[in-house]
């Protein structure tokens, strides 16, 4: 007999110093969850499991994404639940915005006079690392650049070491990330300075499989909403810097689209 096991993760924010506060706020939705009847809810959290195959994987139940990744490669793949809303400073409501870091002794007072600079990102798939930093400076490109080169480590913490060492000039961190680092893992961000920040845009999603039943979906979220109020879990959240929760639309990710639409319209279609 085969024991069909659903898969949930948060891995958005899932730093080793909150992990806790993860597995305890995730004991409280799986509570809500199996009181609401959703089934084959996971009795724990992973940690650690490859994105790729966690979101594509038809028995995920829970997890948590950056909105650039609903709309493009993991359309049709993943379904927004509900966006919370943090706390964190850039944030506002359920929006989120990045931080743009240089380097202690940079002597510029505005992204846009760091033309030429060497920028270090996450990813070309993120939207808080890569595409929010490239609205950013797309009205001021020149042939289609703007930096003299653009390096790629696969995390925002490699890229804040890289511009501490002095590996690179620049980077655009989350905002919900650079305010945990800064309350729990200050000495990273020794040798770096915060130049500015990004526009605003959607914040990250809690999601589903595509296919999820819409039953299911609706229960999942009635327990998001229950364990968002539920005092028990206040110390969780302010560990994770959670104040709130939001339902809004689907539609409301097309401002994501947008900022790749600023960045086209003006020439600039790559970070480069």
């Amino acid at each position: 007999m085969v024991t069909y096991m659903r898969t949930a993760s948060m891995p958005m924010y899932d730093m080793p110093e909150v992990r806790e506060a993860l597995d305890s706020l995730w004991t409280g939705l799986a509570r809500n969850m199996k009181r609401e009847g959703v089934p084959d809810v996971p009795v724990t959290i992973a940690h650690g499991e490859a994105l790729h195959d966690l979101w594509t994987d038809p028995r995920l139940l829970l997890s948590q994404c950056c909105g650039y990744d609903i709309l493009h490669r993991y359309a049709g793949k993943l379904r927004p639940i509900a966006t919370p809303r943090y706390g964190a400073p850039g944030c506002r409501g359920s929006d989120y915005s990045s931080v743009v870091v240089v380097a202690e002794n940079c002597e510029k007072d505005d992204v846009l006079d760091i033309r030429g600079a060497v920028c270090v990102i996450n990813g070309w798939e993120s939207h808080s690392g890569m595409s929010a930093l490239r609205a950013l400076v797309a009205p001021s490109s020149r042939n289609g650049r703007f930096f003299s080169d653009v390096k790629v480590n696969g995390a925002h913490t490699a890229s804040l070491e890289m511009v501490r060492l002095h590996e690179a000039d620049v980077t655009a961190i989350d905002c919900v990330t650079y305010a945990m680092l800064e309350s729990y893992r200050p000495d990273i961000l020794d040798g770096t300075q915060v130049l500015g920040h990004t526009y605003r845009a959607p914040g990250i999603p809690y999601v589903t499989h595509w296919d999820e039943h819409k039953d299911t979906v609706a229960r999942i979220r009635t327990s998001v909403l229950q364990t968002f109020a539920d005092s028990d879990f206040a110390t969780a959240r302010r560990t994770l810097y959670l104040k709130d929760i939001e339902m809004p639309p689907p539609a409301i990710y097309r401002r994501i689209a947008e900022a790749e639409e600023i960045a086209t319209r003006n020439g600039y279609p790559e970070l480069r």
